[in-house]
């Protein structure tokens, strides 16, 4: 089933489970009304009517803790998917329209204008179970991103990243602090101190989205690169120590005196060295020991499970909240990818799909919007967002600008920054079950997450354009020899594409250059996932440069609005022609052949098609033309014939109009075309045979529009196809 139809489904389904939920629910009026209209007679005998009929079962059963809870389930997955799937087909990563669904599915908007089905969907008993449940899947989800963080990368990181990180914690914490001085008298709880909420206050402004940013640089193809390197490493900085900065507070919040507090830090730092010294190296030598997929084994995977559990449960009962042990039980994890590959896949699917996104529901039926409900209440909401923004994306941009960084990097680091997504959630709702956060301040801070990770992928795009324009300016000024994207899908493909440019001979020139992409459309992969995926799409690809000897620049972006990305870069940058792999038929609905067809249509750069029929080498090649028109394919065979003296080719003049015009030698002539070639009319190539004695077939767009239209039935016997449009 393509995406098209499984959509349709999907969405057919909703609304077949919303009318019978709509049915059962708000119908029940009608039903008891039919109900006392029934003779007493047939009322005694009836299912229906009987106090322990069919009906009276049905609305108990609906209410039963175990129905409420299952339903609930059902109604935050679909609801966190479909608002996720929205948001990225507006640029937005999926964790914003997660915020949106629990925010929607809460009084803020579910609650305000359905309250009778709000009330019956998340009745307030249920909510523990719900709150036990999301914290679960935080649990797991915090191991994640603790394995996900690469130490190794924090102890060599440059001086840019040393400052630039340390400016991004430092300013953005000391406006929160000065915020709180403000905020305090207003919105704190009455039993918090002005230091605990100032200190936390602090914390929420220097929180970075670690995952949400790592998946924006991935997608923008900046992993590899040295901007993409010192964010990262920012971030990673900024996680750890906000998240260091948090145990502290927690610890006094939640302690009786000073006593108390300095006892549960001294037990935390304790924790700390014992899993960093002890625990770190034997989990070192079991990954040692099992470093294939095959050797972790359910016995391994129980023992790491086992210490994520301990590991929260110690930093719960020392008072420093659990979430902080399983991220640092996911800090200390190994540094094999593998290995915490293996891990993550046995995690993610059921623990970000389906425990999640309870998370973003529960955090939702804490947001109260309607609180704000006055001027002065928005004024402070407000005020949070400007300093948040001031704070992160200002101080990151400026320490960034101070180390050397170009204007670009530097607001691009203070863009990715500035985005908080899911983590500043984390923080917040440990700030409101210690009891920190007031609901208005929990509130405004929530909107305020919504708001910076929201701006994120709009400010990229508006300083990317800003920059490209310069950019394509210089790249065309300096533009010399034959510039070549490769774009593939399979791996086998991209390898094969590149050996056909290899024996076609089109990187001649020193000065051209080769860039070969891959678009992963898995755009729900973790970080970990996505380096295997980019590893084993590249690894074909790899192996047939280095034995032809052929070197390129590699892109890889996780996406799943393919086209759209790959229209997106052969507009801003200046290639010759962007090479790609297809089918025969090349404007069929099938997915491969629809994104050549979109390509072809909405850009003005040659695209190359190449359809392989498991060519071994390229001596023989023949060129079919029409016209005059189809001169332009001469410059790209041209070294072809060059570079060996046994290549050869023959252009066939399918229709015969450039012999009957006399314009076939001249246009050949001027093209300054050498070699060995010849030319042939169409009554030498009647018989399919003819093809045969060919390793590729070379054509124009136009010409195998027609050619496919007329001799379909054996066009399927040709050897390898190139066609290439204008």
């Amino acid at each position: 089933m393509n995406k098209k139809n499984s959509n349709i489904v999907y969405f057919l389904a909703m609304f077949v489970f919303g009318t019978a939920l709509w049915f059962v629910l708000l119908q029940g009026k009608n039903l008891e009304a039919v109900k006392l209209s029934i003779p007493s007679s047939i009322e005694a005998n009836s299912p229906l009517t009987h106090p322990s009929g069919l009906f009276t079962n049905l609305q108990e059963n609906c209410h039963h803790p175990w129905a409420i809870l299952i339903i609930q389930l059902f109604c935050i997955m679909i609801a966190a998917r479909t608002f996720g799937y929205l948001m990225t087909k507006i640029g937005q990563p999926s964790v914003v329209g997660e915020i949106i669904a629990g925010i929607a599915l809460g009084p803020s908007l579910l609650g305000l204008f359905f309250p009778g089905f709000s009330q019956f969907l998340f009745p307030e008993d249920s909510l523990k179970k719900l709150q036990v449940l999301s914290q679960i899947g935080l649990v797991f989800f915090m191991f994640i991103i603790g394995m996900e963080l690469n130490v190794g990368v924090l102890k060599k990181k440059a001086k840019a990243a040393v400052i630039i990180s340390h400016a991004s914690i430092i300013f953005p914490y000391f406006l929160g602090v000065l915020l709180a001085y403000f905020l305090y008298p207003l919105y704190a709880p009455a039993t918090v101190s002005f230091s605990a909420f100032a200190l936390f206050i602090g914390i929420a402004m220097s929180i970075t989205a670690f995952p949400v940013l790592a998946r924006i640089i991935q997608e923008r193809n900046l992993t590899h690169t040295t901007i993409g390197t010192i964010i990262i490493t920012c971030a990673a900085a900024d996680d750890i120590t906000a998240w260091c900065l948090l145990a502290l507070v927690v610890a006094i919040a939640s302690a009786g005196g000073m006593i108390s507090a300095l006892s549960s830090i001294m037990m935390t730092l304790i924790y700390v060295l014992l899993m960093w010294f002890v625990m770190r190296p034997l989990l070192h030598r079991l990954a040692s020991k099992y470093d294939t997929p095959e050797s972790v084994n359910k016995t391994v995977v129980a023992s790491i499970f086992g210490l994520l559990l301990l590991s929260s449960y110690l930093t719960e009962i020392i008072g420093i909240h659990a979430l902080f042990g399983a991220f640092l039980a996911g800090v200390v994890m190994p540094p094999q990818k593998e290995f915490k590959r293996v891990l993550t896949e046995k995690i993610e699917d059921v623990s970000l799909v389906l425990l999640l996104p309870l998370f973003f529901v529960f955090t939702g039926l804490r947001t109260q919007i309607g609180l704000l409900n006055h001027v002065g209440l928005w004024s402070s909401c407000f005020l949070i967002i400007g300093v948040a923004v001031l704070g992160k994306f200002v101080g990151s941009a400026v320490a960034a600008r101070f180390v050397g960084q170009s204007w670009k990097d530097s607001l691009l680091i203070g863009v990715l920054m500035n985005t908080r997504g899911l983590m500043e959630l984390v923080v917040l709702n440990i700030g409101y079950d210690v009891g920190i956060l007031s609901a208005e301040i929990f509130t405004m801070m929530v909107l305020m997450a919504l708001v910076t990770t929201f701006m994120a992928g709009p400010l990229i795009n508006v300083i990317e354009t800003s920059f490209s324009s310069r950019k394509k300016k210089k790249m065309k000024k300096a533009k010399e020899g034959f510039h070549i994207l490769l774009s593939f899908g399979s791996p086998q493909s991209g390898s094969r594409l590149l050996e056909l440019m290899h024996c076609l001979n089109f990187l001649q020139n020193k000065d051209s250059s080769l860039t070969v992409v891959h678009f992963s459309p898995s755009a729900d992969v973790s970080i970990l996932e996505a380096e295997q995926h980019e590893q084993e799409a590249f690894e074909p690809i790899n192996h047939m440069a280095e034995r032809l000897d052929v070197v390129f620049n590699k892109i890889f972006k996780v996406t799943d609005q393919v086209e759209k990305e790959m229209i997106k870069m052969v507009d801003e940058e200046t290639y010759d022609v962007v090479l790609v792999g297809g089918s025969r038929e090349l404007f069929s609905e099938d997915r491969t052949a629809g994104k050549v067809k979109s390509l072809i249509q909405h850009t003005d750069l040659a695209v190359g098609v190449f359809i392989d029929q498991g060519f071994k080498k390229i001596n023989r090649a023949v060129m079919i033309v029409k016209n005059n028109t189809d001169s332009f394919l001469l410059k790209y065979i041209k070294n072809f014939l060059s570079c060996d003296e046994k290549n050869s080719l023959v252009i066939l003049d399918e229709d015969g109009a450039l012999a009957s015009s006399g314009n076939a030698a001249k246009w050949v002539a001027e093209s300054g075309l050498k070699g060995n070639f010849t030319l042939t009319g169409k009554s030498e190539a009647a018989e399919k045979e003819f093809y045969k004695k060919f390793d590729i077939v070379i054509t124009s767009l136009s010409v195998w529009d027609q050619l496919s239209e007329k001799q379909n039935a054996w066009l399927n016997q040709m050897p390898s196809v190139l066609i290439l449009s204008k």
